[in-house]
This record gives structure tokens, sequence and C-alpha cells, in this order.
């Protein structure tokens, strides 16, 4: 699938959520096992993610919420490179669940 359309958020998704957060994924996965990265981004340039890599996303997201509205007190705060909020998660996994992976 070469149409960059594909990629973009659809319906209830925000546009631009899971093309930014995407992008730090890579990076994040590209420091750790480059292999895996460029699997992924070959698959994510072609419209198309691999399984594993859709899995690895889907982890990674929830892993990395950083905007939970919480205070000090009511739970810890994630350190990261990108916000990451909640809907932001259910933006992710509803796109890779659109794309016919189980999330």
């Amino acid at each position: 699938m070469d149409d960059k359309r594909t990629q973009r958020g659809t319906g209830t998704h925000v546009p631009g959520t899971v093309e930014r957060l995407v992008a730090a994924w890579l990076a994040e996965t590209e420091r750790h096992d480059p292999a895996a990265a460029a699997e992924a981004r070959a698959g994510w340039e072609r419209g198309a993610l691999p399984e594993r890599a859709a899995q690895d996303l889907a982890t990674w997201v929830t892993a990395r919420i950083t905007d939970t509205g919480f205070t000090e007190d009511e739970g810890p705060y994630v350190e990261g490179d990108v916000r990451i909020t909640p809907a932001d998660k259910d933006t992710v996994r509803d796109w890779l669940r659109a794309r016919g992976h189980a999330v």
C-alpha cells in the first residue's frame, strides 16, 4: 500500500497522533534493536506494519503514557521525549485494530 493516506488518522483519530508516536517509537526502537526498527520502518513506509511491530508499538505506547493527569501524590511521573496521553494510546491502538492487528 503506497497510499500515504493509509497512515493518516481516520474517523475519530486525531490527525498526526499516529505519525508523531510512530516516529518516537521508531527512534527509540532504533537505539535498542536496529534490525527490528528497520523492519518496522519498512512496513510503516509501505503502509502496513508487520504484526510483530504492531504488537511492539501497542505495548510501547501503553508503557510510555506520560501525561496521566495525576498529581505527584496520585501517581508516578513518567519521563519521556514525547508526551503521550491515555487518549493518544487509544488512538494508536484503535488505528492498529482498524488495520487488522489484534491488540
